[in-house]
């Protein structure tokens, strides 16, 4: 579920609100306990570094938020973690590399119940914390900062990620996971202590915050999408740690692999559909569509895209009743239907009908020829349906067994 702040409060509004609350263990009166951690990985970034913390600060202090700065180390060989620190930051190193190790040993270790992210390049206002913080006051678990609905500043993103990469990978997200967000990809986030608890990322690299994005929405949380101001990168001793298509892939891949439905069941369903067309148009006869001659030849087509479809569509049940065992998508009509009408029983006893079905076109086959002599056969089309319905039987048959010991799985909600 997606939020849209049509109208953003003004500084004061969200210097007051911010001001005026604590955490919960501040209430209870821990001395000196943030509401608001901001985390930065940091990997060799000792040129922008205490700069970003510096900033970070002060957007806290400005806003009388009872913040922190918590910087992640993800291995740096400069003296980046010791200008943070003297900057006014808390360190922790992260022996663990990739950007997603670094944002979840952040998160773990923030001690406000808000987490704000950026990077620590010195390529986001800062100042903006205060506006991401509101966001979380108003009841989202998720703020994205949104690049494209905001100001990209000119070199501040290669036309390439402007026009393509982040729009294309965003829309994909957004058309598998119903996300609405216009910037799945922004370095600038904020959620929940509990809301990242929640969502139980395990990402190591970049694909981290396609990840965010889709667990908050398989979960239903609400996700606020607000404009950012993206300046260009501060760094002048090393470029940028994205790498664009390797780093695309990783998105693209994460995003596929919770996605059954897209990967296996779309595809499934065109197979199944255009190899029956094709298996039973010419099962009885030679058939001719404006001088087109369609004969067995197709049928054997058929019979080869009605299999593999089928196939695919059962490799796509067992990922949606694994995926929403583990938590990792949510019952939709596909798997509800499956749950309401399929049981081990009724795989068996279809499955079995239609090997014997097939079977018994074998044996009529066979009796035929053994009657005629043993002479010349002539049956490509009736052994071409019977090898299919064997086939796709024996399928039905083994499948259900997997099928149903997925579907007995206790979802892992269930055990929170």
């Amino acid at each position: 579920m997606k939020l849209n702040l049509q109208s953003m409060p003004s500084e004061t509004a969200i210097d007051t609100s911010c001001g005026g609350a604590r955490s919960e263990a501040a209430v209870a009166g821990a001395p000196n306990v943030p509401t608001v951690s901001v985390v930065l990985p940091c990997l060799n970034e000792a040129e922008t570094v205490a700069t970003c913390v510096a900033e970070a600060l002060a957007a806290l202090k400005q806003s009388s938020i009872e913040g922190e700065v918590l910087v992640v180390d993800n291995g740096s060989t400069d003296n980046s973690a010791a200008l943070a620190e003297r900057a006014g930051a808390r360190v922790v190193q992260e022996g663990r590399r990739g950007y997603g190790s670094a944002l979840r040993r952040g998160a773990e270790e923030a001690r406000g119940d808000y987490v704000v992210i950026a990077d620590a390049d010195g390529s986001y206002d800062l100042s903006d914390i205060p506006r991401f913080v509101g966001g979380l006051r108003d009841g989202a678990d998720l703020v994205m900062g949104s690049r494209l609905r905001g100001k990209i500043e000119r070199g501040a993103m290669p036309w390439l990620h402007r026009r393509i990469g982040n729009p294309l990978l965003s829309g994909i997200l957004n058309l598998m996971f119903q996300s609405r967000v216009s910037d799945a990809h922004c370095g600038m986030r904020a959620f929940t202590k509990s809301a990242f608890r929640r969502m139980k990322a395990s990402s190591s690299g970049m694909e981290f915050a396609s990840e965010m994005v889709v667990k908050a929405s398989l979960a239903g949380m609400r996700i606020v999408d607000i404009p950012v101001t993206l300046r260009p990168d501060r760094r002048s001793l090393h470029g940028p740690h994205l790498r664009p298509f390797r780093d695309g892939w990783r998105h693209l891949r994460f995003m596929l692999l919770l996605s059954p439905t897209y990967v296996f069941l779309l595809p499934a369903a065109f197979c199944v559909g255009t190899g029956l067309l094709a298996l039973l148009a010419p099962a009885f006869g030679r058939i001719r569509i404006d001088g087109l001659s369609f004969d067995y030849h197709y049928m054997l087509l058929g019979s080869l895209l009605t299999i593999l479809g089928f196939q695919v569509l059962i490799t796509g049940f067992f990922a949606k009743a694994y995926c929403h065992a583990a938590r990792l998508g949510k019952d939709d009509w596909i798997l509800g239907i499956v749950k309401r009408y399929f049981s081990l029983e009724r795989g068996l006893i279809g499955g079995s009908v239609l090997f014997v079905g097939g079977l018994a076109i074998f044996i009529k086959i066979l009796a035929g020829w053994l009657a005629s002599g043993m002479g010349e056969l002539n049956a490509i089309r009736p052994a071409t349906m019977a090898s299919t319905l064997m086939i796709i039987g024996a399928q039905i048959v083994f499948s259900s067994f997997f099928l149903s010991m997925l579907l007995s799985l206790p979802s892992e909600s269930s055990n929170d």
